[in-house]
């Protein structure tokens, strides 16, 4: 018998030691995906809620009283789209005043309040509304000094913030103007350092975060800028950068950390998810989409997010997608 052959049974049982290693360091993997998400890439999980009625994309959506509404749209949809997590179920409101897309919108006070956006094909709008659940009416409210669609907005100590987007030149503003309910009276603030549209906006311990969008319309020119506004020094300062420049995107603010989904490009549209932490001034990365979308709406209710419509393709395309991230 060869040496070779004498090896061979101790050859074996080291073949089949690496190989139970390899099945051991498999499972462990795979159950670290599981955990991880549907992608494995970063942390959090997601799951399907009931889709919405209506396929739409460039809408705005916000959460009021526990419940997320979804209103306008590129197709010119007039409901008001009202999801209940509690139920899974979908209902329908007082429709919306007149057709709209790229407006933004926040709940305050147990109200729905939806401003600008395009209306008439892509005429910037400087209309404000307010909706009350309790009679599913409308009511206008005092305009924008400002008119613009592709802007977004937050809340912060009772006052909307409403920032940059698409002016009547067709350009960026660089408008920071803030609304008060009490008073119905907008003030100008200081204006927005990187002017754009088609961002995201959201509001965490007293502080206003305008991140990502493009420029001038072109999601061939998007950003990855991040910049922190103090209302009482009314200043705003550059924060790092989102990992991936991309616009059409949506935000939703959970456990001390802005989560920002989806966006497009000429390219394709975006599953990224990823985190800001201002405590940190880092980012994140989290388990991506299952739906890779833009134009899309985003609203944290009972420890998850639930992110919901926008066009799977970049331009006009649609949905009735609800997907909810679990961090």
């Amino acid at each position: 018998m060869s040496a070779a052959t004498c090896g061979s049974g101790r050859g074996y049982e080291s073949r089949m030691s690496l190989r139970s290693s390899g099945l051991l360091a498999a499972l462990f993997v795979g159950l670290f995906l599981e955990v991880g998400g549907a992608s494995g890439q970063g942390t959090g999980r997601w799951s399907n809620g009931a889709p919405m009625p209506s396929e739409r994309t460039e809408v705005a959506a916000a959460e009021v009283a526990g419940k997320i509404y979804v209103v306008g749209g590129f197709g010119g949809e007039l409901q008001l789209e009202i999801y209940d997590p509690a139920t899974d179920r979908w209902s329908r409101g007082g429709a919306f005043p007149h057709a709209v897309h790229h407006a933004a919108a926040v709940g305050l006070d147990g109200k729905l309040y939806v401003l600008g956006g395009y209306v008439d094909g892509w005429t910037p709008s400087d209309a404000v509304f307010v909706y009350e659940p309790a009679t599913s009416a409308w009511r206008p409210l005092a305009a924008m000094p400002t008119p613009r669609g592709a802007l977004a907005a937050a809340v912060i100590d009772g006052k909307i913030y409403a920032v940059s987007g698409v002016g009547p030149t067709s350009r960026n503003t660089s408008a920071h103007e803030v609304y008060d309910p009490v008073a119905n009276r907008w003030t100008v603030r200081a204006s927005v350092p990187t002017p754009r549209d088609h961002h995201a906006v959201a509001a965490l311990d007293g502080k206003l975060y305008a991140i990502g969008g493009r420029r001038n319309g072109n999601y061939g020119q998007n950003l990855s800028v991040n910049e922190a506004y103090d209302p009482a020094a009314d200043r705003w300062t550059a924060r790092a950068p989102m990992p991936t420049a991309r616009s059409g995107i949506a935000a939703a603010v959970l456990g001390g950390r802005i989560f920002v989904f989806g966006g497009e490009a000429p390219s394709g549209t975006f599953g990224e998810v990823e985190a800001y932490d201002p405590a940190g001034n880092a980012w994140s990365t989290h388990a991506r989409m299952p739906t890779s979308r833009h134009g899309l709406g985003a609203a944290a209710v009972g420890g998850r997010i639930f992110v919901i419509s926008g066009g799977p393709r970049p331009g006009g395309t649609s949905s009735a997608a609800n997907e909810i991230f679990a961090p």
